[in-house]
């Protein structure tokens, strides 16, 4: 999504006639305000917490702010700095945990083990914040399957977020995955085998009764739209992914690139 894109910081200045233009074209009807682009937490906690009081001040009706969240970018943080900025109006992070097997985190290069993925979350839901787990189906290939689900069955189960997401593995052209399959190397999962591999993962996602995550699977990446909120509708879900199964199973040729594909 980002490559070839140089990061960098805006300038507070830069940041400021953002805001100031928001708030010139509708302050009152503004509820809820994302911070762009894809590692707003990089920046020092100080700093994030005058741009959470600016939009305090601006927007008289925010509801919620929310941002992307580097699993670096909590790490660095303390659990205390993550609750100032909660008070201050933070209150929901997405964040991209992919798997929790280390190896394929290793293989994908995310740059954090299983556990350190699971720490990650813990900290965030200490602080008492909402947060959004993406995970990717098939990111593991054929051969990674399993232990890609039941370890980032484990770390759900660990971390109890706020929200569920699953995203199906798209080859993007130009990819250093992409380049692997068509070498060969990496073998990737047909879509029923992608949904048996969220099978064993929610087989395996264990939450207590008092809990209430929300699952969804809406993302333009899948091949079918799941929707639950577990534990309570778990039994639901494991029908709707059987029936999913052989849905999918009938499907003669795909094209792993962009799901274009026939029975």
């Amino acid at each position: 999504m980002y490559r070839g894109v140089k990061f960098e910081k805006l300038s507070d200045e830069q940041i400021m006639r953002q805001i100031e233009l928001a708030r010139a074209t509708d302050a009152e009807g503004v509820r809820r305000v994302f911070l762009a682009d894809g590692d707003a937490l990089v920046l020092p906690t100080d700093r994030l917490l005058k741009i959470l009081a600016v939009l305090k001040e601006y927007f008289p009706n925010l509801e919620r702010v929310a941002s992307y969240a580097a699993p670096g970018d909590i790490l660095r943080k303390s659990v205390e700095e993550l609750t100032a900025l909660r008070k201050a109006g933070l209150t929901l992070l997405y964040y991209g945990m992919e798997s929790g097997d280390s190896q394929t985190l290793k293989e994908i290069r995310k740059g954090v083990s299983g556990e350190q993925s699971i720490e990650v979350g813990k900290r965030a839901i200490a602080a008492g914040m909402q947060l959004s787990i993406m995970v990717i189906l098939g990111i593991a290939g054929v051969e990674g399957s399993e232990r890609h689900a039941l370890a980032t069955a484990h770390a759900i189960n660990e971390i109890k977020p706020t929200m569920l997401s699953a995203l199906s593995l798209m080859l993007y052209r130009g990819s250093e995955l992409k380049d692997q399959f068509e070498r060969g190397e990496f073998h990737p999962l047909p879509p029923a085998g992608l949904m048996k591999e969220l099978k064993l993962i929610m087989e395996n996602v264990h939450l207590p009764d008092s809990e209430r995550m929300i699952f969804r699977s809406n993302h333009v990446s899948n091949y079918i739209r799941l929707a639950a909120t577990l534990p309570a509708q778990k039994d639901q879900l494991m029908e709707d992914i059987e029936e999913s199964i052989d849905y999918l199973s009938q499907m003669k040729d795909w094209d792993i690139y962009n799901h274009d594909w026939t029975k």
